[in-house]
C-alpha cells in the first residue's frame, strides 16, 4: 500500500523535476508555511483534488472548458498525475521554474474557448472562472488535509488561501480568495449558478473505475472519492449525481488511518523534502 500512496505523488514521464536545485532559490508559497504541510499528504491531495473537480464541474462554463478541453474522459490517471505535478511546482518548485510553468498554462488557456450546451460563451482565461478554479482547490486541498490529516486552526485556513495568492495573480485570478471568509463569500455567490449534470455522474464513474491504483486496491480508489464527496460544500453536495455518494460510517476512521500513515511513514524522496534542501542551501553565487 505504500508504494501506492507513493504513486499519488509520482509525475508523469515528461514531468519529472528536481526540486532540490537551484540552491537557496525561493518558491512561490513561503518555505514550512501552511501549502507545505497540506501539500505533503499524498491521501488528502487526491481527496482535495477529486473535491475540487467537483466543484469545477458544477459551474457550467468551467464544466464545459474542463470536459472538452482535457483528457479526463481520455485518461483521467494521466489528467491527475499532470495536475498534481503542476500544483507541486506552484507550492515546492524554484520561483523561476514555477514562474515558467505558469506562463506555458496561460498561454495554453487562451486557445480554450467555447460554448456551454446552453449556449453561454466561455474562455479558459476568464478571470471570473480562473477565481472559481483557484479558490475550489485551495478549498479542496486544505480541507481534505483539515478532515483526514491534521486540524488547522482559522488562521491557518486563512493562511492557506493567502499563500496562494501571488501564484493566482500569475494564473490571472486576481480576484480570488485569499482567507477561509472571502472563500465562503465566493461560494455563497457563486451557489445559485452551480448545477448538477450527466458529465459530474460520469467523472464519478470514472474515478471509481480508472486504474489510478492498482486493481486490488481499487476497493481504496472508491472509498478516497467518498471522502471527497463527503467534504464538498453545499449546494454541490446534496446535487442528485452526488447524492448517498458520501462515506458510510466508519468510513471517514479508515481515511484519516491512511492520511495518517501517509504522513508518519517515509515515502521517499518527496518534492517538499527537495525544496527544503533547496532553501537551506546557499545560492550557488555565494559559495
Amino acid at each position: 500500500m505504500l508504494d501506492s500512496l507513493r504513486s499519488l505523488m509520482r509525475p508523469p514521464e515528461g514531468m519529472m523535476f528536481d526540486f532540490s536545485r537551484p540552491a537557496g532559490e525561493p518558491a512561490l508559497t513561503p518555505a514550512h508555511g501552511v501549502s507545505w504541510r497540506v501539500f505533503a499528504n499524498p491521501v488528502t491531495l487526491f481527496v482535495g483534488g477529486v473535491a475540487a473537480v467537483l466543484l469545477e464541474l458544477a459551474e457550467p462554463s468551467v464544466r464545459s472548458g474542463v470536459w472538452n478541453h482535457s483528457s479526463f474522459q481520455r485518461d483521467p490517471g494521466l489528467r491527475l498525475r499532470r495536475t498534481g505535478a503542476a500544483a507541486m511546482m506552484t507550492v515546492y518548485g524554484p520561483r523561476s521554474a514555477a514562474e515558467a510553468m505558469i506562463a506555458r498554462v496561460v498561454r495554453m488557456h487562451g486557445q480554450v474557448r467555447g460554448s456551454t450546451p446552453g449556449g453561454l460563451a466561455y474562455r479558459a482565461n476568464d478571470p471570473r472562472l480562473l477565481d472559481w478554479v483557484h479558490a475550489s482547490a485551495v478549498f479542496g486541498f486544505t480541507e481534505a488535509f483539515h478532515r483526514y490529516a491534521q486540524a488547522l486552526c482559522a488562521s491557518e485556513k486563512d493562511a492557506a488561501f493567502a499563500e496562494g495568492a501571488h501564484s493566482a495573480c500569475l494564473y490571472g485570478a486576481r480576484g480570488a480568495p485569499q482567507s477561509w471568509r472571502a472563500w465562503e463569500a465566493l461560494l455563497a455567490a457563486t451557489a445559485p449558478g452551480l448545477e448538477g449534470s450527466p458529465i459530474l455522474a460520469e467523472f464519478l464513474r470514472i474515478m471509481d473505475a480508472a486504474p489510478i491504483l492498482p486493481a486490488p486496491l481499487r476497493w481504496l480508489q472508491r472509498l478516497l472519492v467518498r471522502a471527497a464527496v463527503h467534504i464538498t460544500p453545499e449546494p454541490v453536495r446534496s446535487l442528485p449525481q452526488l447524492r448517498g455518494r458520501a462515506l458510510r460510517t466508519g468510513e471517514a476512521t479508515l481515511v484519516r488511518t491512511l492520511a495518517w500513515v501517509a504522513t508518519w511513514l517515509p515515502l521517499g524522496d518527496t518534492p517538499q523534502l527537495q525544496a527544503a534542501r533547496r532553501v537551506a542551501s546557499e545560492p550557488a553565487s555565494r559559495l
